[in-house]
């Protein structure tokens, strides 16, 4: 063995690679994350079939090889090694990022803190597992099971072009990847923290916990996500004892101070010459009907969707997609909230759909001139306060809703995973999901009104990341995938989250305008301190619950 620390090239003469190195290192996380991220990465490997050689360094780094019968041009292996680290957060991708220069320590190397690096997997099996390799078959089984993480990558690069291309932001909004990549975050993840700012790993944990209290997370979601995507968390307290004994003291203490009562304001003398206050309403349309009733009329207004409005809207071109989930989004929230008064504004749809809220300005009035008197504007905006519209049934759909049967499931408006698959991937879904019989291409095509060549990239997409499958010529959902863990690894819901953070700094921003009748003054930590303003959506066990979250916070 070398008596000096020694390392290979990753990459030939020509950019192309032979052997992926995964390198797992624990300056980017603690080692409890490592030996997590390893343990995930083994098990994500095994299940696509592909094989690979271990090692360890006496620093407690991690490397994994997965040798190749065919060369891969660097560009590829960056973009496998880089989704695989969306799934280890301990993962180093500069070596394949760095095409002149990439380079590995292997098994037996020295290393400079002394010791070498030492081979896990028995001699004989590391000699077979190089001598086979891996074919082209296990190179695309592996994108096939990193599909999400490999999309989520592509769609941030793009977004990283265009930012860099677009004028500078406004103060009210937050920098791209505030949500993913905030310092909390970051620890929450790898387990480090800025030693600055917290003289302990104790005061950095109470720091996550504080923040995950006031984002109205449970202890037992905090549990269960210490072995999710949050490992970090975990490592923080160095055993898995030491977690057992002090989470629930901790949690609580951070529970009791986010509830700590604020210094009640003194109210102020006088009144603004305009009263920008909505006036409460007295009774009659806008507040009697029952939770019951609410949810008759939701069920009603599903029938008159399916039947009438649907067809008219799909005239409408990209503007009738919108409107279809926009009414789809009024009805969900009807039906979570328990009220027929929509009272909210548009950023609050503009969260829920996944889209700008100068689009959801601009749609709502036309779904309200296009809905035939389902709904109306009853109020107009005023200072806090948004439109206000009433949802009923009109009297000449009441026998049309009445004679058709209701269909089975809920209504949704965008579901967090179709923030990134699209409008149309959520109506053929819904086709599937809400279809009396499993649909096939063609009557998918003729229920949804969307052009064959849409459906079909919609069903090719879907079926990739296993949402769908195809029996017999007919579409049924895959009952195993679970759409928010899928909507976590294509980074729909760190997408969410940081749409509701730059919602409610808007929204500070224009209440300080309203109370002091001119444009607020913001220090640089009030405009840019994602540790304050972001908003960590809590994870649920069912869409129901997401949904829920959504309205309650957006």
């Amino acid at each position: 063995m070398p008596e000096r620390p020694a390392a290979v090239m990753i990459h030939g003469a020509d950019g192309t690679v032979a052997t992926l190195c995964i390198d797992l290192d624990t300056s980017k996380a603690l080692q409890g994350v490592v030996d997590a991220d390893a343990q995930r990465l083994r098990m994500l490997l095994n299940a696509a079939g592909v094989i690979f050689v271990e090692d360890f360094s006496p620093s407690g780094g991690r490397h994994l090889y997965i040798p190749l019968q065919k060369r891969l041009g660097a560009v590829e292996a960056r973009e496998l090694v880089e989704g695989l680290g969306r799934i280890a957060a301990s993962l180093d991708p500069g070596p394949h990022q760095n095409i002149t220069d990439g380079c590995i320590r292997v098994p037996g190397s020295a290393h400079k803190l002394g010791g070498h690096q030492t081979l896990v997997t028995p001699l004989s099996r590391a000699y077979d597992i190089m001598r086979r390799r891996n074919p082209a078959e296990a190179v695309a089984a592996l994108r096939a099971v990193l599909a999400p993480e490999l999309l989520r990558n592509q769609t941030l690069k793009a977004r990283v072009a265009k930012a860099a291309a677009a004028p500078r932001p406004s103060a009210t909004q937050l920098p791209l990847g505030a949500g993913s990549e905030s310092p909390l975050r970051c620890t929450a993840r790898t387990g480090l923290y800025d030693t600055a700012r917290y003289a302990s790993a104790s005061e950095a944990r109470m720091a996550v916990l504080n923040h995950f209290c006031a984002c109205g997370w449970t202890l037992e979601q905090v549990r269960r996500e210490l072995g999710g995507q949050f490992p970090g968390l975990a490592a923080l307290y160095a055993s898995t004892g030491r977690q057992e004994r002090l989470l629930e003291a901790e949690w609580a203490k951070a529970c009791a101070w986010i509830q700590k009562p604020a210094n009640p304001k003194q109210p102020r003398k006088g009144a603004h010459i305009n009263n920008t206050s909505q006036s409460l309403p007295t009774g009659g349309a806008l507040g009697s009907t029952s939770t019951a009733g609410v949810h008759q009329l939701v069920n009603d207004l599903e029938n008159v969707l399916y039947a009438v409005l649907d067809h008219r809207l799909k005239e409408r071109g990209r503007e009738g997609v919108s409107l279809r989930l926009l009414i789809r989004a009024v009805l969900g929230y009807m039906r979570t909230m328990e009220t027929n008064v929509l009272d909210v504004g548009c950023r609050t749809f503009a969260a829920a759909l996944g889209k700008h809220h100068v689009t959801i300005a601009r749609l709502l009035p036309a779904l309200a001139a296009a809905s035939d008197g389902i709904l109306s504007k009853v109020l107009e905006a005023r200072g806090r306060n948004a439109d206000t519209y009433l949802i009923q049934l009109p009297q000449h759909f009441e026998r049309l809703a009445r004679d058709l049967s209701w269909r089975r499931g809920k209504i949704h408006g965008i579901r967090p995973v179709f923030r990134a698959l699209g409008d149309v991937a959520a109506l053929v879904y819904e086709a599937i999901e809400r279809g009396r019989l499993s649909p096939t291409t063609a009557a998918i095509v003729r229920s949804t009104g969307l052009s064959r060549t849409a459906v079909e990239t919609a069903l090719a997409t879907m079926s990739s990341y296993t949402m769908i499958e195809r029996r017999h010529g007919h579409w049924t959902i895959t009952a195993g995938t679970g759409l928010a863990d899928l909507a976590r690894r294509l980074g729909a819901l760190d997408d969410a989250a940081e749409q509701i953070s730059r919602h409610r700094k808007q929204r500070a921003a224009w209440h300080a305008w309203l109370d002091r009748h001119l444009v607020p003054e913001l220090a640089e930590y009030e405009v840019d301190s994602p540790e304050v303003d972001l908003y960590w959506i809590p994870p649920s066990d069912g869409e129901l619950d997401w949904g829920g979250t959504i309205w309650r916070v957006a």
